[in-house]
């Protein structure tokens, strides 16, 4: 191999670890971040804000504090070089009364002179304490001896002494005078005014969220085909663009069911009229094996006609109300039970649920109907919890492949070995079921029974 491919080869390998490193990170912050669009909303105000005080927290405290103080202390630092000066050279006054006059009347400073090695251990250094830091190094710079300060000691004083040939120079100088000591009233008018706007925003902010809420509430609801009451459009432009826009194809789409459904009203009229006309006709005839087979056609044609009819019309016009669902279970195990076959039935959770009552109660029905046709014992079961109502319906008959469990959904689809296989039916039974499911906001699925037939699942929103 040779150099280039070498090098090609580290480049990929280091290209395809920073891609995966990538990756990882976007997905880690996806995950840290918050799903809701107000917390959302409230991060972009809040961080830009934080951001932003702390920046200029930063720059203050390093551009003003820093720099008073320093200048601050220079000063005291200085003030205590000249009462060293002029104790060096006035000596003749052996009572220092001049020089403690000075320091009190001129400077503002308290000074004493202490017997030679009178200077306490070094302490402990504060954390962070500009003070200090900025007396320390002003007094190695200026003075030159050995010091001991103590800038915690006292609320209101500092305390500095210096090693001098023959005794030692004690001074207390206000902290006022060598630190710039306003840093609670900046944090408190800076955290304060933060407070305060904040507030301001966030209530703001939810007055603005809460019409996008209810635009996705009334789009759920109308999902689960309840009405949304009260809703209009509100808030900013464009949520009340969006609201008039759900609304506009709210009203498209129930005039078009409405639309349908009188089609199929005056269809099923003429064509019922005409079969009711066979029947007539055939009542007049009389009996003989020709008319019977022709009366069982006219019947089959009709079975044929309603099934059509009830897929294409759905359940429009039905509106959801609370239903006792443990109840309308009991009615299908009753069904069930006139019909010859052993069912049972359970529920778990509170039984009342909103949904539009006789169309899921078909939907139900046709799910155990199709298990009655090719089973001998049904067992039926709901749960409901704070979101969803899924109901089981277990059968121990033949069962169907796994790969035709999608294909006995489609409308008019009958398998020759399979459990919607009805003579005369039009293959419509699944079908209609998961269409009144998902005009609940659920669905339909199919899988393994512990009975050893099928189990039909159907889970709607609560």
């Amino acid at each position: 191999m040779s150099t280039l491919d070498t090098g090609l080869t580290l480049i990929r390998t280091a290209s395809r670890r920073v891609s995966a490193a990538n990756g990882w990170m976007g997905r880690a912050f996806k995950n840290w971040m918050p799903k809701g669009l107000y917390a959302r909303a409230l991060l972009i105000m809040i961080v830009p804000m934080v951001v932003l005080q702390s920046v200029v927290a930063f720059v203050f405290m390093e551009r003003h504090w820093n720099t008073v103080t320093r200048r601050l202390s220079q000063s005291v630092v200085q003030d205590i070089a000249s009462l060293i000066d002029v104790y060096k050279e006035y000596p003749q006054d052996k009572e220092r009364a001049t020089i403690r006059r000075i320091a009190q009347q001129r400077l503002g400073l308290v000074v004493d002179f202490l017997p030679p090695g009178d200077m306490p251990p070094p302490g402990p250094k504060p954390f962070f304490s500009l003070l200090d830091q900025s007396l320390s190094v002003q007094i190695g710079r200026q003075i030159g001896k050995p010091f001991w300060i103590d800038t915690v000691g006292r609320s209101s004083l500092v305390e500095i002494r210096i090693q001098l040939d023959d005794a030692v120079m004690r001074v207390f100088a206000q902290r006022s005078a060598a630190y710039a000591s306003n840093s609670e009233i900046f944090i408190f008018w800076m955290v304060g005014t933060s407070t305060i706007l904040l507030i301001v925003a966030v209530l703001f902010l939810r007055n603005q969220i809460r019409p996008i809420l209810r635009l996705a509430d009334a789009a759920e609801s109308f999902g689960k085909g309840r009405d949304a009451q009260n809703f209009r459009p509100r808030g900013a432009r464009e949520v009340r663009r969006a609201a008039q826009a759900f609304i506009e194809m709210k009203i498209r789409i129930e005039r078009s069911i409405e639309q349908r459904t009188a089609m199929l009203a005056g269809v099923s009229h003429d064509l019922r009229t005409i079969l009711t006309r066979f029947k007539l006709e055939l009542a007049l005839i009389g009996d003989s094996p020709e008319v019977d087979g022709m009366r069982k056609d006219v019947d089959e044609m009709h079975g044929m006609l309603e099934a059509y009819l009830a897929f294409a019309r759905g359940d429009s016009g039905e509106q959801a109300q609370p239903t006792d669902m443990a109840l309308a279970l009991e009615e299908l195990r009753s069904d069930a039970e006139r019909n010859g076959h052993a069912a049972t039935v359970v529920f778990h959770g509170l039984p009342v649920v909103t949904v539009k009552p006789a169309s899921f109660k078909r939907c139900l029905g046709n799910l155990v109907s199709n298990a009655a046709r090719h089973a001998d014992a049904i067992a039926i079961a709901g749960h409901r919890d704070h979101r969803w109502l899924t109901v089981t319906i277990d059968d121990d008959g033949p069962g169907i492949p796994m790969d035709m469990r999608e294909e006995v959904f489609k409308p008019f689809l009958r398998l020759d070995d399979a459990r919607n296989q009805d003579e005369g039916g039009t293959g419509l039974g699944l079908a209609i079921a998961r269409d009144i499911a998902r005009s609940h906001g659920g669905d339909i699925t199919l899988g393994d029974s512990p009975m050893g037939g099928l189990r039909a699942t159907v889970r709607v929103p609560v």
